[in-house]
């Protein structure tokens, strides 16, 4: 008893500081992220905002007032759609930028491009916003170059079918950075002697990048790629909130922006929160699937 005694007190000596500046950030996510899980009782109510959660219950009502509107089950298949493009290029586009920044010699000038690379994200979709209107807009920059060269103006924000990937594109744009860095780590880390030995036995650059490089670099890959599966209902509401209209809501809209409009702009709380919820459960299911998934191709737990 006293061994175990004096074992807690040196563990509460050697690791208690960590825990006390890690209490603030507790306290943070368990005020603003586990408090409000309550307010998903009016997923279930005809919510009213003078008697507050005491409110008359109406079961699964909601819900089959959801999934029997059309626009709702648009804004689920704009939500996969972007999503699901933007995890796919978010992988390609980072891989690409890394394996070419690989082979730049120069570590300075290398420092430059990651440094170019990764500022956009570092900055907000409000301001990226503003300055892509200006920039796409008919009388933008981007239209003006179009026009130089006898193509005419494109309606970039406006046009519902070209909206999707100006939304895809630009938050591929804005984070392919972060993902170079992380996969020109991994490639650092790969044995200089396996290169040499492919080099002796005669292999160029594009046959070590094959059969080394992306071999080595797979698990990563994978990795990155199974964890944003669970993400796939988020869309991005920042970003575009900021840019869309209603002339795009065909295939611009998405559950998170849809949420906002009833739930706040419209008043329909309850309408509002069976969304919330629908699209939480959908993400807790994919988050559990690609942490199974993870485990059994790569060997990769969180816990």
């Amino acid at each position: 008893m006293l061994f175990s005694n004096r074992k807690l007190q040196r563990a509460i000596a050697r690791e208690g500081p960590y825990y006390v500046l890690l209490l603030p950030c507790v306290i943070v996510v368990f005020i603003f992220g586990y408090i409000p899980l309550y307010g998903m009782v009016m997923a279930f109510q005809r919510f009213n905002v003078a008697r507050g959660f005491a409110s008359p219950w109406v079961g699964l009502a909601n819900f089959r007032h959801l999934f029997g509107q059309v626009h709702f089950l648009y804004t689920i298949r704009n939500t996969v759609y972007i999503a699901g493009f933007k995890i796919i290029l978010g992988i390609i586009v980072p891989v690409t930028f890394a394996l070419l920044l690989n082979e730049i010699n120069k570590t300075w000038i290398k420092r430059i491009f990651q440094t170019l690379f990764y500022m956009p994200h570092f900055l907000s979709w409000v301001i990226l916003a503003g300055l892509m209107i200006e920039i796409l807009s008919l009388e933008g920059i981007v239209n003006q170059f179009l026009g130089k060269i006898g193509i005419n103006p494109i309606p970039f924000l406006v046009n519902h079918q070209i909206f999707p990937w100006t939304m895809i594109i630009s938050d591929v744009w804005k984070g392919f950075g972060f993902g170079t860095i992380v996969y020109l780590a991994a490639i650092t880390s790969i044995d200089p002697g396996l290169y040499e030995s492919a080099l002796a036995d005669g292999a160029n650059r594009w046959q070590q990048t094959v059969y080394i490089t992306l071999p080595m670099i797979g698990p990563t890959v994978a990795l990155m790629t199974v964890l944003s599966l669970g993400g796939i209902l988020n869309a991005g509401f920042d970003q575009i909130y900021n840019l869309y209209s209603p002339n795009v809501y065909s295939t611009g809209d998405i559950m998170d922006t849809y949420v906002f409009r009833l739930g706040i702009q419209q008043a329909q709380y309850s309408i509002g929160a069976a969304v919330g919820l629908f699209k939480t459960l959908v993400g807790v299911v994919l988050t559990f699937i690609s942490q199974f998934v993870a485990y059994k191709v790569i060997g990769y737990r969180v816990f």
